[in-house]
């Protein structure tokens, strides 16, 4: 049996076909001159496409791959690479390799605030990028268009007797306080007693809706124990009252709806019809000021009433000029009011708007295109009970009897 040849007797034998024959690789291990001469034409391209070195810690794969090419190719520069470098990329000046996203930020790179931010030479942004429009500052959010101060009551003897009336009902037993519950909802009507901050305090206007914040709320007109008066708006009282630990509700007199004395405390019905002229700058509202005009009804004083017309939608946000009033007596204030607007509803202006604070539009119902003359005769029939067989004509302007039916 032949024994087999040792690798001595293999490398001894003819290499016939020059398979041994293997040229030792050149250079200091890095890699040839043709490689590295196109990795360098590779990063420049990428260079002046992004204006940086690549990263080898890039997310994207292709610059992850350069990146790690050129940290080799860089190491061993040829001078066939230095004199294709035509952006001097092989330099000490060479554009550094940006900083991965794991390594920790320079102290200095840190802003202190956005103002360092904005200030940045190199950072152009638009004015109208980082300036607040449509908005209200912070420092006028929190101030209310309106605050219901308290207020001497220059007609404070009219409610005198009814303050000490109820004060000795509550010393005698014959009248209750009671707690006001958390959280609940109290619907005050006019004559209703209450006891806040230690004052009797007596509702003795529920005025004429209003839409003050953008919900639609009553005006009321409050007077308490101590001559003085406010005129807060309806949720502003309950929240008042909620906010009171030692706020009570005082009792009515009777037992209730069927006791003839069950509406002892309503206040005697009198109050003050009337016709209001605005006084905006609104060219719409400017170009009709001498025949629209608002009609209301109240039982404060009519001045104090109109004061702050110009923060208040039912007054169209602008002040007014009271044109005509007149008295009142022995009659329902809401009752009338409704019946002047119902009377007058055709000459309603349809389109009439106002823009709140907030943006929205609110759609006052208490103008109409009529003249003052024209609210004192349909009070006159009032007076006289017999405006229900009257109409106002639109086209003619004019109060006309209704024609009689056969």
């Amino acid at each position: 049996m032949m024994a087999r040849p040792s690798l001595d007797d293999i490398f001894a034998e003819d290499d016939e076909f020059g398979l041994l024959d293997v040229k030792p690789r050149t250079g200091r291990g890095g890699p040839s001159q043709d490689s590295g001469v196109a990795a360098l034409l590779e990063v420049t391209a990428f260079y002046e496409r992004h204006s940086h070195l690549p990263d080898p810690d890039a997310l994207d794969h292709d610059e992850m791959r350069l990146g790690a090419i050129w940290d080799t190719v860089k190491l061993a520069p040829t001078d066939q690479m230095r004199a294709v470098d035509r952006l001097g990329l092989l330099g000490e000046d060479s554009a550094p390799t940006p900083h991965s996203w794991q390594d920790d930020p320079v102290d200095a790179d840190i802003p202190d605030s956005l103002d360092d931010i904005f200030a940045e030479d190199d950072l152009d942004v638009d004015a109208s990028l980082i300036s607040l429009k449509h908005t209200t500052p912070s420092a006028e959010r929190h101030v209310p268009d309106h605050r219901a101060d308290f207020v001497p009551c220059q007609d404070f003897e009219r409610f005198r007797e009814r303050f000490e009336t109820v004060q000795r009902g509550l010393e005698a037993g014959e009248r209750q306080a009671y707690p006001v519950r958390k959280w609940s909802v109290i619907e005050p009507i006019e004559g209703d007693f209450f006891i806040r901050n230690g004052l009797l305090a007596m509702i003795a206007e529920k005025s004429e809706m209003t839409t003050r914040g953008g919900t639609r709320d009553h005006r009321l007109r409050v007077i308490f124990s101590n001559g003085t008066e406010s005129d807060p708006l309806m949720s502003s009282f309950r929240k008042s009252l909620n906010d009171d630990k030692t706020a009570r509700i005082v009792q009515k007199v009777g037992l209730g709806p069927l006791d003839p004395e069950w509406e002892g405390d309503r206040l005697k019905l009198s109050g003050t019809i009337y016709v209001a002229r605005s006084q905006s700058d609104n060219p719409e509202i400017k170009s009709q000021r001498m025949i629209l005009h608002k009609i209301g009804v109240t039982s404060q004083d009519v001045a104090r009433r109109v004061a702050d017309a110009r923060n208040d939608p039912t007054f169209l946000l602008a002040p007014v000029e009271i044109v005509a009033t007149y008295s009142l007596q022995n009659l329902s204030r809401s009752k009338v009011e409704n019946l002047l607007h119902r009377f007058f509803a055709a000459a309603r202006p349809a389109e009439l708007f106002v823009t709140d604070r907030f943006g929205k539009k609110v759609f006052p119902k208490e103008w109409f295109y009529v003249l003052p003359d024209h609210v004192g005769q349909a009070v006159k029939l009032i007076e006289d009970g017999t405006l229900h067989l009257h109409r106002y004509d639109v086209e003619s302007q004019k109060i006309l009897p209704l024609e009689k039916t056969s």
